[in-house]
């Protein structure tokens, strides 16, 4: 969230000069998500609100996405106190200023999403989307068929049930069983939660695909960009939310 000055706000939007921006806000010709605002300092998030002038709205910057192989020992913050590699020395290239939607924690690679959307990250990360994040998970020991059908239906752990969309035993030994777990939640630690109310230990975790966005051949610690084409394509729900909220 950038929060600035509505009076620069519509200075940096190319609605009006700086000083044009005192007058026309003072006259309440100035409008934040439809309601007359008459005070120059008051703050506004630049990437969220639709900021108008009599009526017309400043141009929203392009949406960017970019997608990320976090590899494992990485960890999703701008800076680390611990010195710790982040995910923003991974993409220093980008081209514009992201922020991570939603994290990976720091013993979990895979796909990881940025953007300079603040909306498209609300609603990837909102419970009520239910954008399933596919992960390959890797336990400790033979987990049982049953256990595996047990973790699909739903564990009640820590106050709060955890309900996978799915859960698929794709391999199991005395040494260590393989699964593919699709969530749609994004509740704190959510696949070692789960695992560990079946008795099993998470060695490995790796996220696979957010909604139509799969890591692919993606190497660990190399990024793209994402197009306007692919998006729409990998989440066509995002895209009737607009058009439905532009209709309200």
């Amino acid at each position: 969230m950038r929060r600035v000055p509505l009076g620069r706000a519509v200075s940096k939007l190319g609605l009006a000069s700086r000083s044009e921006a005192r007058g026309l806000i003072a006259a309440g010709r100035v409008t934040v998500d439809g309601r007359a605002i008459r005070d120059v300092l008051a703050p506004v998030d630049c990437d969220r609100a639709r900021i108008a002038v009599d009526g017309v709205e400043g141009p929203r910057p392009r949406r960017l996405v970019v997608a990320l192989h976090k590899p494992r020992g990485v960890v999703t913050t701008r800076s680390d106190p611990q010195g710790r590699p982040t995910v923003y020395t991974l993409i220093t290239e980008a081209p514009g200023r992201v922020v991570p939607v939603g994290r990976l924690d720091l013993a979990t690679s895979g796909l990881l999403l940025f953007t300079n959307d603040t909306r498209f990250a609300d609603w990837l990360t909102e419970p009520g989307s239910r954008v399933p994040k596919v992960y390959l998970v890797t336990v400790r020991g033979r987990m049982s068929d049953e256990a595996a059908k047990r973790l699909a239906a739903g564990v009640r752990t820590g106050g709060e049930t955890l309900a996978p969309q799915g859960v698929t035993l794709r391999k199991a030994s005395a040494r260590e069983s393989h699964l593919v777990v699709t969530l749609t939640e994004g509740k704190n630690r959510e696949v070692r939660r789960l695992c560990s109310a079946a008795g099993h230990e998470v060695t490995r975790l790796r996220r696979v695909q957010i909604g139509g966005i799969s890591l692919g051949s993606l190497a660990p610690g190399r990024w793209r960009v994402l197009s306007e084409a692919e998006l729409a394509g990998a989440f066509p729900e995002y895209e009737d939310h607009q058009i439905s909220k532009s209709q309200d």
